[in-house]
């Protein structure tokens, strides 16, 4: 009887340990937690196309309002929404908010970053800097406490070229603090979590060249889109929400 017993347990044992390898890595915790960051002279509402998609497929989903006042201010913005989140996150950043999410990231319940046309600074750079810098005047007006406006002209033709309306969102604009676009990175959670990149190649705030050069140094899975502008992801929110959704599945699939 004793025999049987151990013989029983050994195959019983043997049947538990081949269960556990069929069952893939993060099953148990699918990726269904996604939260939004959005970058400079923007507010959350842009992010209203992709939520509406995302949410149909299933997903909780969450936007991070930034203040825009300092790198450290945004970043403990995006921790307390971080810290809300029931199961793992997959972060998304646009813009100056792929610096927040850059910092932000090292969150332990973050699994995997999303970049949409955004700045990947690497530890002691500040994303401002990450632009070539040139001969003609910058496309912004200072106000008096350090806040810079985007010129009618470069919001309408350069940042938001092809988005309907958007004359209003240059209307309501959030200026962001220059100490915030100088805001030097403090850690890189590209360097140890996985990443993707959704490039903007008709780009005329960050040049193309420079969101190539950052992917590439973050080993990010780039998708490109050719003829896209800094905002094309509220223009073409399919596109985002179709690279955010492939990543969540990466994890859940892995």
């Amino acid at each position: 009887m004793q025999q049987l017993l151990i013989t029983l347990a050994a195959a019983g044992a043997t049947a538990l340990s081949a269960a556990i390898m069929a069952v893939p890595a993060h099953s148990a915790e699918a990726v269904k937690n996604i939260v939004l960051v959005h970058g400079a002279w923007a507010d959350g509402s842009g992010w209203k196309g992709v939520y509406d998609i995302l949410k149909d497929r299933g997903y909780n989903v969450t936007i991070v309002q930034n203040p825009l006042t300092t790198l450290g201010d945004d970043v403990a913005a995006t921790d307390r929404v971080l810290a809300r989140q029931d199961g793992p996150v997959l972060l998304v950043g646009h813009s100056y908010g792929g610096s927040v999410i850059s910092e932000a990231g090292d969150a332990d319940n973050v699994v995997g970053l999303v970049y949409v046309a955004a700045f990947v600074p690497d530890i002691g750079e500040s994303p401002f800097a990450l632009l070539p810098q040139g001969d003609a005047p910058p496309p912004f007006t200072p106000s008096a406490d350090g806040f810079l406006f985007l010129t009618e002209e470069a919001f309408l033709y350069g940042f938001a070229p092809d988005v309907d309306g958007k004359e209003f969102l240059y209307a309501s604009q959030v200026p962001v603090a220059l100490a915030a676009g100088m805001g030097e990175q403090t850690v890189g959670a590209w360097k140890s979590k996985p990443s993707w990149y959704l490039l903007s190649a008709d780009d005329h705030i960050i040049p193309p060249d420079a969101q190539r050069m950052m992917s590439a140094r973050a080993g990010s899975t780039v998708v490109e889109r050719p003829g896209a502008s800094h905002l094309d992801f509220v223009a073409n929110p399919e596109a985002a929400a179709d690279l955010i959704d492939e990543a969540a599945k990466s994890f859940n699939a892995s």
